[in-house]
């Protein structure tokens, strides 16, 4: 394997004895030479203080995006390039014809595209441009590839009737290819997905909580068999579920024999894990594989280690231009004023961070970085329209919440600026465990 090493001794970086060093496929691993080990995590990780207590090592989303770009880079070949030629009436069917048949390393060389019947030299505007237009077309539910996670969510999953179409599995190993292109070439993408099939790619368990976003009313199903008992509310409830494509109703067993094994309160847990993690992958496990093996070939699942799924998205989709003033101006508040001093230091707060950190607020109480085309007062509730809301709920000591159902963040009534940043960069940055619903 290639490698550089860090030092040949102690190193201030990462500590004595460890060296850096990379596969051939350009994944950056770790060398331990005291205990004779390798390991692809980050030794600063677990780096002790002089009082012998755990320091996890910050990165930033710039530093992952930077560590990607290093190993996207030395993967590409930069040799010659790939030449794709589409008719802008033809878009999906012409890049598809192209791509499914090229070797997938030769789709690491520089892109050139070009539009029939004009002129012009590839410069990145044009790939730019092919990718926006690509993106719309191949993701449009009107394929039955794709569909939209709910009535009120318009986050792309797969779609379990995509067998309508045959060939449907080679269309999903072509969509993984453009999507990781898209990943590798630094390009972005027209619509986005669920947050939980962004966790799916990076293989982040999946929790009942991910399912609020894509299917509020089976998540309420599978809070009510947690919060209550079944015997004494009088329900039967056995290892096996009924769901309809296309009009067909089918049963799929969660265990072996699942149709005559009761839900009781002691296995009711382990019936509730497995409702989860079938409701991600119900009728698309073969479009899922598909999808993921186009997109390996390109890029290795691997090389998004540190990412998480929300930085996955922002990756993908861009972070838009917001509008600080369009924001406030269509922000409503409960139990707060817009002149109370908390809401004076959200907006402070909100005009201090990056760009980087305003889309992940935005991730975080809407549940995406994307906006509507009329902006915030466009904003989509579970009920309909509703506007980013921020509401006074709690203490002091209480950490904010989110309902992205709502667009709805909780924030309690910090008695100072200092208290109210850090509570907020905790939020969007570490949002894992603080409460999202």
């Amino acid at each position: 394997a290639n490698f550089r090493a860090l030092s040949s001794g102690i190193n201030a970086e990462y500590g004595d004895g460890w060296e850096e060093r990379y596969t051939n496929d350009g994944v950056k691993y770790y060398v331990d030479h005291n205990a004779r080990k390798t390991t692809f995590q980050d030794p600063r990780v677990t780096m002790t203080s002089g009082s012998g207590a755990s320091v996890p090592y910050e990165r930033s989303y710039q530093w992952k995006f930077g560590q990607f770009r290093h190993i996207c880079g030395r993967a590409s070949i930069q040799q010659g390039h790939i030449k794709i030629c589409v008719s802008r009436t033809s878009v999906f069917e012409d890049s598809f014809n192209q791509i499914i048949n090229v070797p997938a390393q030769d789709l690491r060389r520089r892109l050139f595209i070009s539009f029939k019947g004009e002129e012009g030299l590839d410069y990145g505007g044009l790939a730019r441009e092919w990718f926006f237009l690509l993106s719309h077309e191949m993701l449009n539910p009107m394929y039955c590839l794709f569909e939209y996670a709910s009535k009120n969510n318009y986050s792309l999953q797969i779609n379990p009737a995509s067998y309508v179409n045959p060939h449907h599995l080679t269309y999903f190993k072509f969509v993984g290819r453009v999507i990781a292109l898209a990943l590798f070439h630094n390009k972005y993408i027209d619509k986005g997905f669920t947050l939980p099939f962004y966790k799916r790619i990076l293989d982040k368990p999946l929790t009942m909580l991910d399912l609020k976003s894509v299917d509020e009313d089976f998540y309420n199903s599978l809070k009510w068999v947690k919060e209550n008992d079944l015997e004494e509310c009088d329900v039967e409830l056995y290892f096996a579920h009924e769901f309809e494509v296309l009009g067909e109703v089918k049963v799929h067993e969660l265990k072996p024999g699942g149709e005559e094994i009761l839900v009781t309160a002691e296995n009711k847990d382990e019936y509730v894990n497995l409702m989860v993690g079938w409701r991600f992958t119900r009728g698309v496990s073969e479009q899922y594989n598909a999808f993921i093996q186009g997109f390996n070939e390109i890029v290795n699942v691997k090389w998004l280690q540190y990412f998480d799924e929300r930085e996955l998205e922002v990756m993908l989709v861009g972070i838009q231009d917001i509008d600080i003033q369009d924001w406030n101006m269509h922000t409503i508040y409960r139990h707060y004023k817009r002149t109370d001093k908390q809401i004076q230091w959200f907006w402070t707060f909100i005009k201090e961070i990056s760009d980087e950190q305003r889309s992940r607020m935005l991730q975080f109480v809407t549940g995406t970085c994307r906006l509507p085309i009329g902006g915030f007062r466009e904003l989509m509730g579970s009920n309909g329209p509703q506007k980013f809301c921020i509401e006074r709920v709690g203490k002091e000591n209480w950490l904010p919440r989110s309902h992205t159902c709502f667009n709805r963040l909780d924030l309690p009534p910090y008695r100072s600026y200092t208290v109210l940043k850090e509570k907020l960069l905790l939020a969007i940055e570490e949002t894992e465990g603080f409460g999202n619903e």
